[in-house]
């Protein structure tokens, strides 16, 4: 009879994004059960897609105590009930809740995965209150794997827990990548020049990619203004925006936004649900963000063979290393990421081609999903 696994984010498209296949994956060792917030039925799709159980329990990603007090019940209930073998959490609220709820019903093994720390970009009381919860979840956990091992010094650093419940699995990220599908042979020319068509890209322009949350915390404002600069003394020069707004959350300026909406030479296209054919369409990805854990947006620009512009933030320069396969900038430093900018459109092609070449081989070699998976697996059997 197979052990219970119990996996829980916070909101289903972190169980769909984050752990994509993987749930599928665990489910031929364990009788695995997804927890997260119901999201309009997506919750469902993801029990077909993944071929799991799946239970709702309402979370928010916001401080709300009543809220959180209801769902920590509603998840020690379902812990009773079920008794898993292993309950393993992903992203801050759902970290919180369900290592709470874990060590109070119980749960034998509890173990949370760290993809970014929100709160290094906070400050006052909200930043107390947000040490003490991350002290918390890391206090009701038996084991915390950071996905990254920036992140791990990180952690450390603040004094959230001990070093010996830490342990970065393989060399980071939470879910690897597809390399076989993350590749340049799966988007045909015909489709890029369809794309290029529809998004009025010229052939002989110079494409800047940026794919993620369109915020604050990823840059936004440091890249749009480098690109004003930019689209000035480079010619033939795109920037193209891939990814939802998050107003109610992480807001851009009003001075961003608006050259967003106005400049002729940038397009935002907002979510895409397959983002390969702008990857096979750019020249570079550009990834100014201030904080993350593990990025999969520059794991996958690296598979589609980009050369990237990064952050010297953890994740992002575990997996640039410059001059091989990118530039690595100061976070919030718009300069600087002007600078990276002009040096790769300026580059030879042939030496960003070969960038591109080197990233694809170190995201094979490093990262391949199926790598990363079995080493989840290994650290579970071993329990």
């Amino acid at each position: 009879m197979k052990k219970k696994l119990i996996r829980i984010t916070t909101v289903p498209m972190s169980l769909a994004g984050l752990l994509k296949g993987q749930l599928r994956f665990m489910s031929q060792y364990f009788e695995v059960i997804g927890i997260s917030s119901s999201g309009q039925g997506l919750l469902k799709e993801i029990e077909t897609w993944e071929d799991i159980q799946s239970i709702p329990v309402e979370m928010t990603r916001k401080i709300t105590p009543i809220k959180d007090l209801i769902a920590v019940y509603k998840l020690y209930k379902i812990f009773k009930k079920e008794q898993p073998f292993i309950v393993h959490t992903h992203t801050p609220k759902a970290g919180t809740l369900g290592m709470l709820a874990a060590k109070w019903a119980g749960v034998p093994h509890r173990l949370h995965t760290i993809a970014g720390l929100p709160l290094v970009e906070t400050s006052g009381p909200k930043r107390l209150l947000l040490n003490i919860v991350e002290k918390i979840t890391y206090k009701c956990a038996t084991k915390i794997y950071p996905n990254s091992n920036g992140l791990k010094e990180i952690i450390l650093e603040h004094k959230f827990t001990s070093k010996t419940k830490l342990k970065v699995l393989g060399n980071g990220s939470s879910n690897g990548i597809d390399t076989s599908y993350y590749d340049t042979l799966m988007v045909s020319d015909k489709n890029k020049k369809d794309l290029k068509e529809q998004l009025g890209i010229k052939p002989n322009d110079f494409v800047f990619l940026f794919v993620g949350r369109v915020v604050t915390d990823k840059g936004i404002n440091e890249l749009i203004d480098a690109f004003i600069h930019i689209s000035k003394t480079c010619a033939h020069t795109k920037l193209l925006l891939v990814g939802p707004y998050e107003t109610h959350m992480d807001p851009l300026k009003g001075k961003t936004m608006e050259t967003i909406k106005t400049h002729k030479n940038i397009i935002a296209v907002g979510w895409q649900n397959d983002v390969r054919p702008y990857f096979a369409i750019s020249n570079i990805l550009v990834f100014p963000s201030y904080r993350e854990g593990f990025p999969n947006v520059v794991l996958q620009a690296g598979a589609m063979k980009l050369p990237c512009i990064v952050t010297n933030i953890n994740g992002c320069n575990e997996i640039v290393s410059e001059p091989d396969n990118g530039i690595i900038i100061p976070v919030k430093n718009t300069g600087a990421l002007r600078s990276a900018m002009e040096t790769m459109y300026r580059m030879p092609t042939e030496e960003r081609k070969i960038m591109g070449e080197t990233s694809r081989k170190k995201i094979v070699a490093k990262f391949e999903q199926q790598f990363v998976w079995n080493e989840i697996l290994g650290e579970y059997t071993q329990l």
